[in-house]
């Protein structure tokens, strides 16, 4: 590939030599020949062109390239989306054949939409599944019966796909999420413990015994989400367990039955969401917040890392702690803690000076 190639793809400028040709991009200090792409987009990065066996480098937009450190570059500006574009050009697909493969099993009446599907060995795919036009099924994956997947879908090893869950266009599911396992819904015959313990403040209850709740919804996902390895989300009880279009879940994510999650959010890794709770558009949950049961979060929230949402949470605001708060009120109690040691030194100091007046002699 040309770099002026390159620079088209990622609505770039040229400088110098646009005719190299590059077979792959690296860091500066990984490049091992002329035909490497140093990626130096970063400013401290810069300095290592010339060190660097590579012709030809990306860099942002007004950076300074030292003299002669290569013979072409190119410019982009937002580093982090033109990462986007540089991994977009120079990826390398997973390894599928079309067709189905002799070891899978695929039931009579599941329909395949066109013969550029991958069914990969050990895979299951349900009576009366569907799968999309492009649509690759790993090896050791399963889609239950009923279930329908759209076009160009991607679901690696180990991925279950429950029955009748419904998935959009171009969505990837990584190795061994579980989409559609039943919700964790039970009830006790009479008041039990959790439920007394909320109206009273204390444990007035027995769990004799527990009864299963059976989940008999579902769960849809949008076109364009993708869901990491390892993780799970489950169906709805009656209706749908739903993530909108375009929304991301990273690792380790728990969603639980009958969540509604808006479109474009960024669910990061070991985030908890408990059941029945409504989550708006482009809403970010960082690493390991935990969010209680029947919820609603606004459009456009941030919550920081390790967060704790005990209640409902205003749209286009950020929170922070445990229980999670808007960020100025959060730092307003850090700033008061900071503070309480030396409001104590300063209030034995007093005690100190209180002890040391003497009490007028009121007799006589």
């Amino acid at each position: 590939m040309k770099l002026e190639q390159i620079a088209e793809a990622l609505g770039g400028s040229v400088f110098g030599d646009a005719t190299l040709e590059v077979d792959r991009a690296v860091h500066p200090a990984d490049a091992e020949s002329d035909r490497d792409l140093a990626l130096a987009m970063d400013a401290e990065l810069l300095a290592k062109l010339s060190d660097t066996p590579a012709l030809s480098a990306i860099v942002a937009e007004g950076a300074s390239v030292p003299e002669g450190a290569v013979a072409g570059y190119v410019t982009v500006g937002r580093s982090r989306f033109a990462m986007a574009g540089i991994t977009r050009v120079f990826e390398k697909p997973v390894h599928s054949e079309r067709g189905i493969h002799p070891n899978a099993v695929v039931a009579p009446d599941a329909e395949i939409i066109a013969d550029d599907v991958s069914v990969g060995a050990l895979s299951y795919v349900g009576p009366g599944a569907k799968l999309g036009r492009g649509t690759i099924i790993m090896p050791q994956s399963t889609v239950g019966a009923g279930a329908v997947l759209g076009e160009d879908c991607l679901i690696h090893p180990g991925a279950r796909i429950g029955e009748r869950v419904i998935l959009g266009d171009r969505v990837i599911v990584h190795q061994n999420a579980s989409i559609g396992a039943d919700g964790f819904s039970f009830v006790t015959p009479e008041a039990g413990s959790v439920e007394t313990a909320k109206a009273t403040g204390r444990v007035e209850a027995l769990n004799v015994e527990i009864v299963r709740i059976n989940s008999i919804g579902t769960v849809i996902l949008g076109s364009d989400t993708e869901i990491g390895a390892c993780t799970s989300i489950d169906r709805g009880t009656i209706s749908a367990t739903r993530i909108g279009r375009g929304t991301k879940l990273d690792d380790l994510v728990m969603v639980g039955h009958n969540v509604v999650i808006g479109e474009n959010c960024m669910i990061c890794g070991q985030v908890g969401i408990a059941g029945s709770c409504v989550i708006g558009d482009r809403v970010v949950l960082a690493g390991q917040v935990g969010v209680a049961d029947h919820l609603k979060i606004g459009s456009d929230v941030v919550v920081g890392g390790g967060s704790g949402v005990a209640s409902n949470l205003a749209e286009r605001e950020v929170y922070l702690g445990l229980p999670a708060i808007k960020k100025k009120e959060f730092v307003n109690q850090v700033l008061m803690l900071r503070r309480l040691e030396t409001m104590f030194n300063d209030i034995m100091k007093l005690k100190k000076k209180f002890r040391g007046i003497e009490t007028p002699d009121k007799k006589g």
